[in-house]
């Protein structure tokens, strides 16, 4: 069974933006991919974390988008907020550049997915 953790609100510390899950996740032994991939049912952002050997998918979704386009433009740290740790979410800003590019105009990733990018990172 896949392990989905689910990203619904952010917070600012400083120059650095926390991601909140649904619930309190525990995160002191998950690391960071450095990997994202584009769940366009869902309409999320998906960091890829490893434990154990195993994927954990870190979804981000619509909700916080507008503060991950925030940290991108200030060049700021992510972070998801764990009920025991945080974890660092490693070269998130080139990962997520390169999907936005690539999901503009492009119907693969389906139509409410490519509005949705394009109205929050793309048509301020």
């Amino acid at each position: 069974m896949r392990k989905t953790i689910h990203f619904t609100k952010a917070v600012w510390n400083e120059e650095e933006l926390g991601l909140l899950s649904e619930h309190p996740v525990a995160l002191s032994t998950v690391k960071a991919s450095g990997q994202i991939i584009v769940d366009s049912d869902q309409k999320a952002f998906v960091y890829l974390a490893e434990e154990n050997d195993e994927f954990i998918y870190l979804y981000i979704h619509e909700s916080v988008w507008t503060e991950l386009q925030t940290a991108m433009e200030k060049g700021a740290s992510l972070f998801a907020i764990g009920a025991d740790a945080r974890l660092q979410l490693s070269n998130w800003s080139e990962e997520l550049s390169y999907l936005i590019n690539n999901i503009e105009g492009n119907g693969n990733y389906g139509e409410e997915m490519v509005e949705a990018v394009e109205k929050v990172f793309l048509h301020q």
